[in-house]
């Protein structure tokens, strides 16, 4: 941590702490151009969410075929009791970017008097608000902000208060393909410490009927989702390019166990951008994004790779989301795995 990363003098009531490493941000146009010019054409599903992207996630989520959300915090909120016994009195929580507001709580209202909350994200505004209002409603609890790239190499104080209880929901980790995943969880290892844990939801692989529905609902809010980074193109960047030339497309690729989103040409296209300009074939695609879907024994396989030994497991009673309590794992290498537990919501 460099000695000016600690910022002193802000003007939030409820933040103990705000340390800015000052992440660069990823430029949008470099972005396009470099994605655009490969073989097969992508772009990274991180320029999904500018105002308009994030407000129809949003109502992705309440859609009836979007399971993943609900069914998270439901899960959470109903093992709460388990994860306090595993957690133990007293932790650091370090949630790996601010997403809903209602998981982090679930955590913070189960767990047995946490002392500190260490809240990472990369958006500054957007991280501010939530920690400010998370210490407001947690006076008790040591409230800190990090403006950071967290899937960059990333240090935090050493001295913290209790046991370092990583979290990382929402099933972020299946955007990343399992190599990404393995580093990712290697370096979260690494900043949890020998004695700290990792809370992490995964996505389960399921059937192929609702698998589809959650990516192709019948609103078209996935589909306004993706085609929206066209949008943002035209309107940003001034990229010329008809957005009625391209259609969503979401299937679930069985030898990489994955949902792919793309966005596919309904005939010859074509996109300039400044002095560029990127040909479409019919039905050629730009790759959007990658959703990886594990089983629990090969999630459980992968994060022992990056130095974890599984604690326990939960599923929901359809078995369709999976969130899995982790511990660095002891230098004898001695198993803790307890197994998957199913927790059926009543």
């Amino acid at each position: 941590m460099s000695p000016d990363a600690e910022t002193t003098g802000h003007d939030l009531k409820h933040v103990k702490r705000l340390l800015d490493f000052e992440p660069v941000a990823d430029d949008f146009a470099a972005a396009v151009i470099a994605g655009l010019s490969a073989d097969p054409k992508s772009i990274p599903p991180k320029f999904f969410y500018d105002a308009t992207g994030s407000d129809i996630f949003n109502r992705i989520c309440e859609t009836e075929e979007y399971y993943v959300t609900r069914t998270e915090v439901a899960l959470l909120k109903a093992i709460g009791p388990e994860i306090a016994k595993h957690a133990g009195p007293g932790v650091s929580v370090i949630e790996y970017g601010c997403g809903s507001s209602d998981k982090i709580r679930s955590l913070l209202d189960a767990l047995d008097g946490p002392a500190e909350y260490w809240a990472i994200d990369i958006s500054r505004d957007h991280l501010l608000k939530s920690a400010d209002a998370i210490g407001r409603d947690y006076p008790d609890l040591g409230v800190n902000a990090v403006v950071a790239d967290f899937a960059a190499k990333l240090e935090l104080p050493d001295q913290m208060a209790g046991r370092k209880l990583a979290f990382f929901p929402g099933s972020t980790i299946g955007n990343q393909t399992p190599a990404e995943a393995e580093a990712f969880l290697t370096g979260v290892r690494a900043v949890v410490g020998d004695a700290g844990a990792l809370l992490i939801g995964v996505d389960l692989k399921k059937d192929l009927d609702r698998l589809s529905r959650a990516y192709n609902d019948a609103a078209g809010h996935t589909a306004d989702f993706n085609l929206n980074l066209l949008h943002r193109m035209r309107a940003e960047l001034g990229a010329e390019l008809n957005p009625d030339g391209f259609e969503h497309r979401a299937f679930f690729n069985q030898d990489q166990s994955r949902i792919e989103m793309h966005l596919a040409a309904k005939g010859a296209q074509s996109i300039r951008l400044g002095a560029h300009e990127f040909v479409f074939a019919d039905g050629e695609t730009i790759h959007t994004e990658n959703s990886c879907k594990y089983d629990i024994k090969g999630f459980q396989a992968l994060a022992a790779r990056a130095g974890f030994e599984a604690v326990q497991s939960w599923t929901d009673a359809d078995d369709l989301f999976s969130i899995h309590f982790l511990e660095s794992a002891s230098p004898a290498g001695g198993a803790r795995n307890y197994g998957p537990s199913r927790f059926v919501p009543g």
